[in-house]
């Protein structure tokens, strides 16, 4: 995976690990009847703000119990049919900071095939890409 920090561009890298949750999630039958589990990643690329930085204090980053939050009250807000779109909300999510100028979101269902570790998908969107429509 490509680095999302760059000190020269004033960008630090906010990350949530193998976030393993129980969702409603699927297209086929069985799947809306039993949860199963997914592990999301979040990458964010956030800006540095220069007046903030050095300074030991809360509001001048990305909060990630805030992303871990938001991740899990998508999560629980009901069934959804494709992973796809379960990555799309949580990259919307966390781009609704205008700090956030990159969101990498990383979606696997964990128990889908026997012979698998995980299925799903990982998705990129930028802070660009939200005012260019």
């Amino acid at each position: 995976m490509p680095s999302i920090a760059n000190r020269a561009a004033g960008v630090r890298h906010v990350f949530l690990r193998d976030m393993v949750l129980t969702a409603s999630i699927g297209v086929h039958p069985h799947e809306h009847t039993a949860p199963q589990r997914v592990r999301i990643n979040v990458d964010l690329g956030v800006e540095d703000t220069p007046d903030l930085v050095g300074r030991d204090e809360l509001p001048r980053v990305v909060d990630y119990e805030k992303v871990a939050n938001s991740v899990r009250a998508i999560v629980a807000a009901g069934h959804v049919r494709l992973a796809e779109t379960l990555a799309e909300r949580i990259a919307a999510v966390c781009l609704a900071d205008p700090r956030v100028q990159l969101a990498r979101i990383r979606v696997e269902k964990l128990d889908i095939f026997v012979d698998s570790a995980s299925a799903g998908v990982e998705i990129e969107r930028h802070q660009r890409d939200l005012s260019t429509g």
